[in-house]
């Protein structure tokens, strides 16, 4: 399975690398790649190390004002012109995708995904891995726009809030078919 990993690309304290360290491994030695923003920094380099670590492939989508932080050792390496062909080229080369902890980035990148999975754009299941309840504000704000009509389809079909790594990647290899 290729395993779309939108993150962070700041250093980070334990509360988050351990948790992406973890995602990681479990990527890794199920035989499936990543497919990440390509950074060799922050939480991104975290998760590469840790797939690259456990026996995963790599397959990095940069872009060209980040070119210089692009991981060496990448199976693959994209560089493209921009952040929106770089979503849309990560969400291609991909058959899930996983939000994990990050900033304004990491969220425009998780709201385009569940925007486009809204319209039927792709059907591919999306996971919030919410390590150390960081993402239970956005959490409560999707609860209240599906229970206030705002979701056109139920906010279950769009995404699943997964509390670590081990139910984010069940959920993951039960809706894809792929273990």
């Amino acid at each position: 399975m290729n395993i779309c990993v939108f993150c962070s690309a700041a250093e980070l304290d334990e509360r988050y690398t351990r948790p992406a360290r973890e995602f990681a491994e479990l990527i890794g030695k199920g035989g499936h790649t990543l497919v990440w923003g390509g950074s060799n920094v922050g939480l991104m380099k975290v998760m590469a190390d840790g797939v690259r670590k456990s026996g995963g492939r790599l397959v990095g989508v940069s872009v060209e004002f980040l070119r210089d932080r692009a991981r060496a050792d990448a199976d693959e390496m994209l560089i493209m012109r921009g952040l929106a062909e770089r979503k849309a080229e990560m969400l291609a080369r991909s058959d899930a995708v996983v939000i994990m902890v990050g900033g304004t980035g990491t969220l425009d990148e998780a709201t385009e995904i569940l925007e486009l999975k809204k319209h039927r754009m792709h059907t591919k299941p999306v996971v919030l891995l919410n390590a150390e309840g960081f993402y239970d504000g956005l959490k409560q704000q999707f609860e209240r726009m599906d229970e206030e009509g705002f979701l056109p389809v139920p906010l279950t079909e769009l995404v699943l809030f997964a509390e670590d790594g081990t139910g984010a990647m069940a959920y993951l290899e039960e809706d894809t078919g792929v273990q």
